[in-house]
């Protein structure tokens, strides 16, 4: 099990959680409207050292507990739906998921995803 942490634009939230949608077997997603700063390197050459910007800008984040063999079609759906082609589309990150239950029914581990 892993566990998918998505970092997008507000604006691209609906095209990705289309295409979520559309990839069989997986149960669901969560999101979040988070604020963040990253690395400013659009005004700077190679050469020189990017400006960390201090302000923070709006973002969605997307929680994404899946099954091992859905990670590459999840992310490859993900990277499809958010891309624009300009800086700052996003991150994402896998993690490896130790354990899950579902509450409802006292399923644990793969069962319970």
């Amino acid at each position: 099990m892993k566990m998918i942490l998505a970092f997008i634009k507000h604006r691209k939230f609906d095209d990705v959680m289309l295409a979520l949608h559309k990839v069989e077997g997986l149960s669901g997603a969560s999101s979040s409207n988070i604020q963040g700063f990253g690395r400013d390197r659009s005004r700077h050459g190679s050469q020189e050292e990017p400006e960390v910007s201090m302000g923070v800008q709006p973002h969605i984040r997307l929680e994404i507990a899946c099954h091992s063999e859905l990670v590459d079609e999840v992310l490859s759906t993900i990277v499809k739906a958010a891309h624009t082609g300009l800086r700052g589309d996003g991150k994402i990150y896998v993690l490896p998921l130790e354990e899950a239950v579902r509450i409802s029914s006292g399923q644990r581990g793969e069962n319970a995803v």
